[in-house]
């Protein structure tokens, strides 16, 4: 490869560092052409998956910002740089590792924050952000109409309230309460 290519390189892959909210490193070897193609296509819009030199990643990586990665950079490594979903990104590559054991996930950074593959395996466990987003969404309209219905019943207790008050007024003989005698009793 020629200075002037490698150069190319470098920048090319500093700039999907700096562009993608995570990058995942795997170890590919014993994976066929077919296979990768495959993974690819699982990632869908989340993720590029590149397979590049190490010394080029590294020095991109480190150009880039990124050092926590520099141990991983041996043997084949592919890297999947996540611009989409990291949760969905996570997924697909779990998923695909399960049904390809030759590919390890080695680690990754997520948000500049340095990840082991147990915690890739666990951001794969997570909920999509879109389900998150629901569930949130789900749980105020709740309280809001929690809140309602409480607003709502303090004008419906005060009214039997008042009743009781006349059907015992009436019951014992007396008149009528007033309003300001419910109001009193009310408080």
């Amino acid at each position: 490869m020629a200075r002037a290519e490698k150069a190319t390189a470098v920048a090319e892959l500093k700039d999907r560092f700096e562009s993608s909210s995570a990058a995942v490193l795997t170890e590919y070897r014993g994976l066929t052409v077919a296979q990768l193609k495959q993974l690819r296509v699982s990632l869908g819009g989340n993720a590029k998956f590149a397979v590049a030199k190490n010394t080029l990643s590294k020095i991109a990586a480190n150009q880039a910002g990124v050092t926590s990665l520099d141990d991983l950079f041996q043997g084949p490594t592919a890297i999947a740089f996540v611009s989409g979903d990291v949760v969905e990104a996570a997924k697909g590559l779990r998923e695909f590792a399960k049904a390809n054991p030759l590919l390890v996930i080695k680690g990754g950074v997520v948000d500049g924050k340095s990840m082991t593959p147990a915690e890739i395996a666990t951001l794969a466990d997570l909920e999509s952000r879109e389900v998150l987003l629901a569930k949130l969404a789900g749980a105020l309209k709740a309280k809001q109409s929690q809140a309602a219905a409480t607003f709502n019943a303090l004008p419906t207790n005060l009214v039997r309230l008042v009743e009781a008050l006349r059907e015992k007024r009436n019951e014992a003989g007396g008149s009528e309460p007033s309003a300001d005698a419910a109001a009193d009793a009310a408080e």
